[in-house]
């Protein structure tokens, strides 16, 4: 008998032999991984090779659920993609909120594993047992938004989730979308199209039971009272674009491919302004009482085409990142990468490196034809930081994989790699993976997190961000006692993302592990102390490195770009800071050991 909360078994799909299989999870894996990113990570254990290109037939995609989909509690509609990334060949797991996950879960499996590649591009079908193999051909090409809606048509009371044009051309960082909702980091909808699996529907009936429902209704209840708070009162008022303008008055907001701290356009990017000059609306995720997203009508648009969620991320990226303050530029710009299918800080990043590279000259030869080959298809504008065209212009090459588009599409660290003349040194990522919107060199807690992040250069798997904006560090002098602060924030990220939970609830809780494990114990059961959360935390993490490790992994990647070591900030509140090596390898050491590894990184015989 299974678990409160799971369903104890996941579906193996074989694309090659359109055959399936019905395999049982043992109970301990459940009890040890929990669900979402932990089950997905075992899983991805043990369906991987050691060295399997992340865009070989065998390589696993993995659509992972958790015990708490299904129930009452807030913001627990999330479900996680697990694969080895074709930009970083490491591990990647993605999550994203959705009925997709609801319905997915009622299919009656914790996961979904697809292996093998189709014939011809397919769409999935899972009707709890009944598995289907159609033809997607008609739907190829299509926007993941228009995919859904003609999908939607044909087959009614299924959800969806599905790739863009970037997706079936392969771009090193396509999404997997549904609903307006983005997978998006580490380019999983090239594993999709590298599958030419165009699409997965999704429908079931089978619901898990609660240990203890009266109770968890109860939790439920006081939960979501507590969402409306003001621990979530930024993220509902103003949404997460409000970071820009507190990142720049303290001089950590990214601009310029990471050369500047502060951008002078900033304040053409805030909330207020961008609403009064684009319609804003809110809306929320399934099952979310925060409603957190902020919506903007781009000019002379009126269709739902015109309507662009915005984020932090996507705002810095494809603005102040690339120069860029024209909000309308922006929206437009993450218009596009909705459109193609496209994680906007990985293509927003690449294009910033590209245009640096442009103005310094760097790029020639062969990247000087694909540029030239790229104005001939249309993009009429250079690359250059604050050209808004240029942005719009690369968005389509990367998209269509044209032109300079075509050595765009494969990331920073991999154009930097043929461009060379010294360009890897400003190149904005880690392990492949580009860098999001927060300063190393000014938030040092952060640039340990980032630098020895499993899935590379990442701000929701490390919060350490939150420890540099607080008064328990010195942001712009970090050392080795920082390292327990970044192994903390962490350990609270790996279990909200197998539990699933939104990160924005963090704030709601007095002591985080102890109501992580109260919200475990009410759906399943499993009786657990913050002790046993904290040990449940280093085995997934480990888990993560174990895999990391078999695909070739080495200490060196640990690391940041050679910029925020040798160069240090010149502008903003945060004029004059910068990180050293061995700051780095210092903090590096103290993670490494605090986490039971040897100093370099290389798990231990315990592990």
């Amino acid at each position: 008998m299974t678990l409160p909360g799971y369903h104890g078994r996941y579906l193996l799909v074989d694309l090659s032999r359109e055959s399936t299989e019905q395999r049982f999870i043992p109970r301990e894996v459940l009890v040890d991984f929990v669900g979402g990113a932990g089950l997905g990570t075992w899983l991805l254990l043990e369906h991987s090779q050691p060295q399997m290109p992340a865009l070989s037939e065998q390589s696993p995609l993995i659509f992972v659920f958790s015990p708490l989909v299904g129930s009452p509690l807030t913001t627990s509609a999330k479900f996680a993609i697990v694969a080895k990334s074709p930009l970083t060949e490491r591990i990647n797991d993605s999550l994203s909120s959705s009925h997709f996950a609801i319905a997915g879960k009622r299919t009656g499996f914790d996961a979904i594993v697809i292996v093998g590649q189709a014939s011809q591009p397919k769409l999935l079908v899972i009707d709890e047992d009944h598995v289907k193999f159609e033809s997607a051909a008609h739907v190829w090409g299509l926007s993941s938004s228009r995919c859904e809606s003609v999908l939607q048509s044909q087959w009614p009371g299924y959800r969806f989730a599905a790739i863009g044009p970037a997706g079936e051309r392969l771009v090193s960082f396509a999404t997997i979308s549904h609903h307006g909702r983005h997978a998006g980091r580490g380019g999983l909808g090239a594993v999709m199209g590298s599958k030419q699996l165009k699409a997965i529907a999704v429908r079931g009936t089978k619901l898990t039971a609660a240990a203890y429902p009266e109770e968890l209704l109860k939790f439920a209840r006081d939960l979501s009272a507590k969402s409306f708070g003001p621990a979530t009162a930024k993220y509902r008022e103003l949404g997460t674009v409000s970071n820009l303008l507190t990142f720049n008055r303290l001089g950590t907001l990214p601009t310029r491919n990471f050369q500047q701290g502060s951008f002078a356009g900033a304040a053409e990017l805030s909330p207020d302004v961008m609403a009064a000059a684009h319609q804003r609306t809110r809306s929320s995720c399934a099952a979310c009482t925060i409603g957190c997203e902020h919506i903007f009508q781009l000019s002379n648009g009126s269709d739902d085409k015109a309507r662009v969620r915005m984020e932090y991320e996507n705002l810095f990226a494809l603005g102040p990142l690339c120069g860029i303050s024209d909000s309308q530029v922006v929206l437009q710009a993450s218009r596009l990468c909705d459109d193609y299918g496209l994680d906007t800080i990985s293509a927003g990043a690449t294009i910033a490196f590209a245009m640096e590279c442009e103005e310094k000259g760097l790029l020639t030869g062969r990247e000087r034809k694909l540029l030239g080959a790229a104005i001939a298809a249309g993009a009429t504008s250079e690359l250059r930081f604050g050209n808004g065209s240029g942005l719009l212009n690369a968005l389509h090459a990367i998209g269509q994989r044209r032109g300079i588009g075509e050595l765009l599409a494969l990331g920073s660290r991999a154009a930097a790699e043929q461009i060379g003349q010294g360009s890897a040194a400003f190149a904005p990522h880690v392990k492949g993976l580009e860098l999001p919107g927060y300063e190393p060199r000014a938030l040092q807690t952060m640039a340990l997190g980032l630098a020895v992040g499993t899935r590379g250069a990442d701000h929701n798997r490390s919060g350490a961000y939150e420890v540099d904006f607080s008064e328990r560090v010195d942001r712009l002098h970090a050392d080795e006692r920082c390292a327990s602060f970044a192994i903390e924030t962490e350990n609270e990220a790996v279990l909200m993302d197998s539990l699933i939970l939104c990160k924005f609830l963090r704030g709601v809780f007095e002591d985080r592990l102890a109501s992580m494990a109260e919200m475990l114990r009410l759906v399943t059961g499993i009786e657990r102390s913050s002790d046993d959360m904290r040990a449940t935390a280093r085995r997934i993490i480990t888990a993560k490195k174990r895999f990391n490790i078999a695909q070739g992994w080495t200490p060196s990647e640990d690391t940041l770009p050679a910029r925020f070591f040798d160069q240090p900030l010149l502008d903003g509140a945060s004029a004059g800071a910068q990180l050293t090596r061995g700051q780095l390898a210092s903090m590096i050491r103290a993670y490494n050991t605090q986490r039971g590894w040897t100093a370099d990184g290389w798990e231990t015989a315990s592990d």
